[in-house]
């Protein structure tokens, strides 16, 4: 389970491929003390599991499920990544609560930088449409965030500069792709008011001796 904060961006040290996995190795500055091999990061939100570390990196394997579902499949050497270790009962939580799950990655459509705000607009799918609301958590790249608008063709964020130093949301342009995690919440709620649904249909047959 993780936040949405980020603690770090780190830097793509290498990537070997495999005919069955991707191994990633990131360099990082200060998120590994007292970390250890099999603890939970996500990189760019998306949860990984470490495998290898050392004071200056670590390293991680991704399914080929994960490498075509997630922004991780264009990632190259050198990149940058948002990292945020896995949440600890004693921390605070400061953005939503966030598994970690990609839902899918989607194109950035438009970057929109007015004053002191920059507006972020990312496509999305029919499939995730059902989890997104006006005003509702999002997750892109690992960074937990609000909708400011949302449209058919798009749902668009604002960044503030904090956001855009300290995550890699900064270095964003137009065509690349982001992860895009929906809210867990609305996630749990279509699924206990589907099942409420299904219970009102069992119930109505079986009154009527149909089933």
């Amino acid at each position: 389970m993780f936040t949405g904060i980020i603690k770090e961006v780190g830097t793509i040290k290498s990537i070997k491929k495999t005919e069955k996995t991707v191994t990633f190795e990131v360099e990082t500055k200060k998120l590994l003390k007292d970390k250890e091999i099999g603890e939970s990061i996500a990189v760019n939100g998306a949860c990984m599991t470490i495998i290898e570390l050392n004071k200056e990196s670590f390293k991680f394997d991704v399914m080929q499920e994960s490498i075509e579902k997630t922004n991780l499949g264009t990632t190259k050497e050198f990149s940058k990544v948002n990292l945020e270790p896995a949440l600890t009962l004693n921390q605070a939580i400061d953005g939503h609560m966030v598994q970690g799950h990609i839902d899918e990655s989607a194109e950035v459509v438009n970057i929109i930088k007015k004053d002191n705000k920059t507006q972020l607009r990312v496509k999305y799918s029919k499939k995730i449409s059902k989890y997104i609301a006006f005003k509702g958590s999002i997750t892109i790249n690992g960074v937990s965030l609000t909708i400011s608008d949302l449209q058919e063709e798009y749902i668009a964020v604002d960044l503030i500069p904090h956001t855009l130093k300290e995550t890699n949301l900064g270095e964003l342009e137009k065509g690349d792709l982001v992860n895009l995690e929906a809210d867990m919440i609305a996630r749990y709620l279509e699924r206990m008011l589907s099942e409420k649904n299904n219970e009102a249909k069992y119930e109505y047959l079986k009154e009527r001796n149909l089933i």
